[in-house]
């Protein structure tokens, strides 16, 4: 057995381990403690790749030790940076990482390692430095050499906003994202985005270049920046080093919750309804469960709407059997009882115009979901999907319709199908609307608008308790007593109270508006 792993295997050695010893110098090769007995080389891998190519693993189950073999020292170091303050946790344990005193992993000849080569390979296939993108260089050295790994990114036709946390979740796909600087120059959105290795600036501008982040707006035009690293002094939301969580947030911009998916918000961020990949903790600033979704047609990728997959970096195919670039949606699981046409266009309608529903005659469980556009369509998906509606975890994926027909006169449909194409409720009418900034996954905190005067707190707490809500938190707007928050038990809570309350006549002529809020109480 190679002299490189014997030291941690010996169980006389394991006082090393009991974390008085001084902390080692950076390694490409990672310790883990207190992984749990059950635990799979794929889970363990999992941990590494958001922030690169893992070449090698070795778990000692019975000591609850592994060790991870990153492929430069500069990824394990962003690992090691970004899993001090926040703890990963592999099946619900909270897991240990330390740099290793070995500066590579030799585990030819070890029993066992066929299992963690298989799970190596499997993985890889499916990993941002490995994409087999057509076009790209054989002998990526030879083209690369001086090359910066910082890209200038300039964005036109800006439809929509586009915020620092979109362009990381885009471009994390093709690597590590150490550090984005976004600014506007001569009345265009920029920004500079800094990889942990010119090759994957080399592949995202490759993938990238002219492709449109929304559907027909929002294009990217990427080129190599002169500088070669970036120097960011504040983290909010113009500028990040996601190596460096102790920044201050400079110029008085909120500083970012951990948590940080209840930041992400514009339209089109679309963060993942999973905590992660495998047994990830809350995310800070490596949205890592979210794959690229690109459209089947060959040479357009379409809009780079973010679908959730499993394994980081890893390009989905939206809805397989679905039609790209489809605005019908199915949707699964719902509870046949409790839904309706009304309910699912009101929920549905909060991250775009819902035009049809249809529920299904014979399955009640299942319903079409016609929005305006793909886009919608999109958005919607990935904010629902997996979120709980009258205690069914429910499902959404592009549908092969491409759009809900009506019944025919005199067909028997116990109202199952409606069109709400001419529906006053539409939310994003007018083009550029607020409501397009206002876009949020499902919280638990629901923001409250159009109250009128004479409403009070109890009224509105009454309101959500006789929906069958608990209330844990409510305030008004300082500013404007029409604006409140309300803190539910759960976000199944708020969902359900979403559906049932919006647009609930609060009297003088005040219809009462419910979205989600980024914000907590």
């Amino acid at each position: 057995m190679n002299n490189s792993t014997s030291a941690p295997a010996n169980g006389n050695d394991n006082k090393k381990f009991k974390g008085d010893r001084p902390p080692c110098s950076p390694s490409r090769v990672l310790h883990l403690r207190k992984i749990p007995n059950d635990v799979t080389e794929a889970e363990v891998i999992s941990l590494g790749l958001p922030f690169g190519r893992v070449t090698n693993l070795l778990i000692l189950k019975g000591k609850s030790q592994a060790f991870l073999e990153m492929a430069s020292e500069e990824a394990a170091v962003t690992m090691v940076n970004y899993y001090t303050p926040v703890t990963p946790h592999l099946r619900s344990q909270p897991v240990y990482i330390q740099y290793s005193n070995h500066r590579e992993l030799k585990t030819d000849n070890l029993p066992n390692q066929a299992r963690a080569q298989a799970a190596l390979q499997a993985i890889s296939a499916a990993q941002p430095g490995s994409l087999a993108l057509s076009g790209a260089p054989t002998n990526e050295g030879t083209v690369l050499s001086g090359q910066s790994p910082v890209l200038r990114i300039i964005i036109e036709n800006l439809f929509y906003p586009v915020t620092l946390e979109v362009l990381h979740q885009i471009f994390s796909k093709f690597g590590t994202v150490l550090k984005i600087i976004t600014f506007t120059k001569n009345n265009q959105f920029q920004a500079l985005l800094q990889y942990a290795d010119p090759v994957n600036a080399h592949y995202a501008r490759m993938a990238l270049d002219g492709q449109n982040i929304y559907n027909a707006c929002c294009t990217l035009r990427i080129d190599f920046s002169k500088l070669t690293s970036l120097n960011v002094k504040y983290n909010n939301d113009k500028s990040r080093d996601f190596t460096r969580l102790d920044l201050p947030t400079g110029d008085g911009q909120p500083s970012l919750e951990p948590p940080m998916a209840a930041a992400f918000g514009a339209p089109g961020i679309i963060s993942s309804p999973y905590a992660g990949a495998a047994g990830f903790g809350p995310a800070i600033g490596f949205p890592q469960a979210t794959g690229l979704s690109v459209s089947a047609v060959p040479g357009a990728l379409g809009p780079l709407a973010i679908a959730s997959s499993a394994v980081t970096g890893r390009m989905t195919i939206p809805g397989a059997g679905g039609i790209p670039g489809n605005s019908v949606l199915l949707v699964t699981n719902l509870n046949p009882d409790l839904i309706t046409p009304h309910g699912l266009f009101i929920l549905f309608g909060v991250y775009g115009d819902v035009h049809r529903v249809k529920i299904m005659f014979n399955k009640k469980e299942n319903a079409l979901v016609q929005m305006a556009d793909a886009n919608q369509a999109q958005l919607a998906m990935n904010h629902l999907s997996g979120q709980r509606l009258y205690g069914k975890v429910l499902r959404a994926t592009l549908s092969k319709h491409q759009a809900v027909q009506l019944p025919r006169e005199g067909q028997e449909d116990q109202g199952l199908t409606k069109d709400f194409s001419n529906s006053p409720l539409h939310r994003f009418k007018k083009p550029g609307s607020k409501n397009f900034q206002n876009i949020f996954p499902p919280s638990a905190t629901l923001h409250l608008s159009n109250i009128p005067p004479s409403v009070t707190v109890d009224d509105l707490k009454n309101l959500f308790t006789d929906a069958g809500c608990s209330v844990k938190a409510f305030k008004f707007f300082q500013k404007d007593r029409k604006m409140a928050l309300i803190q539910l038990g759960s976000v199944e809570e708020a969902i359900q109270a979403l559906v049932e309350l919006h647009n609930h006549d609060l009297g003088e002529n005040h219809h009462l508006r419910v979205s989600f809020s980024k914000s907590t109480i």
